[in-house]
Formats: structure tokens, sequence, C-alpha cells
């Protein structure tokens, strides 16, 4: 049985938003605890936060409980995505085999793509859903790339793994155009949080 885990990155500052996006109301909740729901209900064994810029505000955002969740911080946030990845990545036990890379302003991110993503994941695989013919969130990552990843250029990013790696790089079709759907700024808020209403 495959042993998954998601990363969930919610360490940046909102500049485009104005405030911390992970702590606005959704739904019922907050922002970032769709997300960590979402990531809950996929087939993951293990499931890290990754906190940065208002940490002990987002940690108190997620009102999830399950022993599945833990919060790590990221003190190098500020030097961009790729240090909160490898913070994350850092985390997840030596069990795991693959993780599930979320986005902490996605809250439609969808369990049943997940799902599908864990059915079709090979070892060594990084798997891309994909909607209309884009890419989306979240990717699935093996973790054979774990020690890589950690040596990954800051001003890249974790891109440079698909491009060090394209034969491991495979595309999923899924019925899902939310996996498009992120909100970065307060128009993004406000148009989809109308939708969630």
């Amino acid at each position: 049985m495959q042993h998954l885990g998601a990363v969930i990155l919610a360490a940046g500052e909102s500049r485009r938003m104005g405030r911390p996006k992970q702590l606005l109301p959704w739904g019922d909740s907050t922002l970032i605890d769709a997300v960590v729901g979402a990531a809950l209900a996929a087939p993951v064994a293990e499931v890290v936060v990754v906190l940065g810029h208002a940490a002990d505000r987002v940690e108190q955002a997620v009102f999830a409980r399950d022993p599945r969740l833990s919060f790590v911080r990221n003190e190098q946030y500020r030097t961009g995505m790729l240090s909160s990845v490898r913070a994350g990545v850092a985390a997840l036990s030596d069990r795991c085999e693959a993780f599930f890379l979320y986005l902490g302003d996605q809250p439609w991110a969808s369990p049943a793509v997940a799902a599908q993503l864990a059915r079709a994941y090979t070892p060594g695989a990084i798997l891309v859903p994909t909607a209309d013919g884009r890419r989306g969130h979240p990717v699935l990552f093996s973790l054979t790339y774990r020690a890589e990843i950690a040596e990954l250029d800051d001003a890249v990013g974790l891109r440079q793994l698909l491009w060090r790696h394209p034969a491991a790089v495979r595309t999923v079709a899924v019925a899902e155009p939310a996996i498009h759907v992120d909100l970065d700024t307060p128009e993004d808020y406000d148009r989809y949080r109308r939708r969630e209403e």
C-alpha cells in the first residue's frame, strides 16, 4: 500500500492580497482550513503545513484535527517558495514514498484529483494534473528526489526538478478546472467567495 504525504505551502506574505490570505473567511471556516481539509480528504498518511508569515495566527486558523496533521515553521520563507517546499519535505517521514504539493490559497483543491493521481502513480514519477490543456495543482512528486530538492537553486525554484527529469514527468487529464483556481488578489477572493456562498 502506498504511503503518500501532502505538503501545504502556507508561509507566504500575501503581498498582492494585502493581508494574510490564509486567514480569510471561506465558507464556515478559513481559507487555509479549507485547503487542509481537502488534503486530509486525499489518500494520504501525513499532511505537513508549512508556516512562515503570521505563523501563529495561520496555525490557529486551521481548525481541522487529525493525527496525520503536523506543522513546520520555515524561518527562511522570505527567500521564496522553494524554501517552504524544502521545509515541508524535510518534515515528511522516511516512510513517505511521494507527496502532493498543495498551495495554501487553493480552497477548491479536489480530493478526487488527488485520488486519480495516486492511482496513476508509479515509483519515481512526477504527476501533473491538467484540465483544458493547462497544468494545475496538486502535483504529486516522488520522494526519490528528496535529496535533490534540498539542493535546488532558490532563484529558479521547484520547476528545476521537472526540467532535470523530463522522462519522469507525466500529465494526468482531470475533469476539474478548479486545479487552476488560486486566490492571489482581493478581486480573486471576492469572485470565488461569491461562488462558494
